[in-house]
């Protein structure tokens, strides 16, 4: 019997691997909060900035470790395939580690936009026989940079996202949360189904800390690793054949559409459009009510009660993939453009 088997063979042995994961999180969570204190691992209010006090940074170092620890046992028990190891394990605690040094010493953005190409190219390294099954010629030197490019895009995105209290955290166990139940829907209990519930239990604790207000943000050690790992799995289930690119579309639909229309209006109207800026739609929504949670409250809302629903049925009815992803990024590409840069250079 498989690790996956024991801790899915039940609702009660689900719930006691989720309870000792979640508790355990909150644990660390509590020691890193004295360590940041300690070590003025602190995010300082600045222009960016939503917040008027300085507040401990770098939080997420303790759920994307709680992953990679998981990722380690299950490769040692042989649980776990190699691939999944390499890029998981060793991906995923350079991930880490890198959006930690960067939240302690600010990375400069060129550096940082040639880690997350080396992330990218490690990824598609471990899946290069998966994605390339048969000889492609002119075709396979087409695929590997527009792969890598969205994977850098993903990583990027994930980050943007981290603007306001819970949003990122909450949006993690939303879609870790809907992989773990597609999985039992579909009665596909491999490898993955495991990560997917193990890394839904690590962020969920996180929520209590981050939820507005927050007393402790994930900074780039989580929301770069969030990326990191989201990107690996949309690689992974699509040429595995076990999830839809279109599904994935649904799945992230508010994600996708604030970031790709607040880049792209941005590219428009900012001359110097890649420096650090606050003008997403959400962020503008925060500082016009006054309130984080308003707003990560009815993206949470929006996740769960439009997006979740559309995302099944794109599993249950593929044929209805193209109407479900223009149902699930239509709010928000209009919610982007009325609220986003736009609103901010008015």
């Amino acid at each position: 019997m498989s690790l996956i088997d024991i801790i899915f063979g039940t609702v009660p042995n689900s719930l006691i691997f989720f309870i000792f994961v979640f508790a355990l999180n909150i644990i660390c969570v509590f020691l890193y909060k004295k360590l940041a204190f300690r070590f003025g691992i602190l995010a300082y209010p600045n222009f960016r900035t939503l917040h008027e006090l300085s507040i401990p940074r770098g939080g997420g170092i303790v759920f994307s470790f709680s992953f990679i620890v998981g990722v380690f046992v299950l490769w040692y028990l042989n649980l776990l395939s190699e691939k999944l190891f390499f890029i998981l394990g060793l991906g995923g605690t350079i991930a880490v580690l890198f959006g930690f040094i960067d939240d302690i010493y600010n990375i400069r953005a060129i550096r940082k936009l040639l880690i997350q190409i080396c992330l990218s190219a490690w990824i598609l390294f471990w899946l290069e026989d998966e994605i390339f099954l048969n000889e492609l010629g002119l075709l396979e030197f087409i695929m590997l940079p527009t792969l890598m490019f969205f994977i850098v895009w993903i990583i990027n995105a994930y980050n943007f996202m981290d603007g306001i209290d819970g949003m990122a955290a909450t949006g993690a166990f939303y879609f870790s949360g809907a992989l773990t139940l597609i999985m039992i829907m579909t009665n596909n209990f491999s490898e993955l189904t495991f990560l997917f519930f193990l890394l839904m239990a690590s962020v969920g604790a996180f929520i209590l800390f981050n939820w507005p207000p927050a007393n402790i943000f994930m900074g780039d050690a989580g929301s770069i690793f969030l990326g990191y790992v989201f990107g690996a799995f949309i690689i992974i289930t699509v040429f595995r054949g076990e999830l839809s690119i279109w599904t994935w579309l649904v799945m992230f639909g508010y994600f996708f559409a604030d970031t790709t229309v607040t880049q792209i209006t941005r590219i428009i109207l900012v001359k110097q459009y890649y420096k650090a800026h606050r003008s997403h739609a959400y962020q503008n929504l925060a500082r016009i009510t006054g309130s984080h949670f308003k707003i990560t409250f009815c993206v949470t809302v929006f996740h769960v009660l439009w997006l979740l629903p559309l995302t099944l049925w794109t599993v249950k009815q593929p044929e209805m993939e193209i109407l479900a992803v223009f149902l699930a990024i239509t709010p928000g590409l209009i919610v982007a453009y009325k609220y986003g840069p736009i609103l901010s250079s008015s």
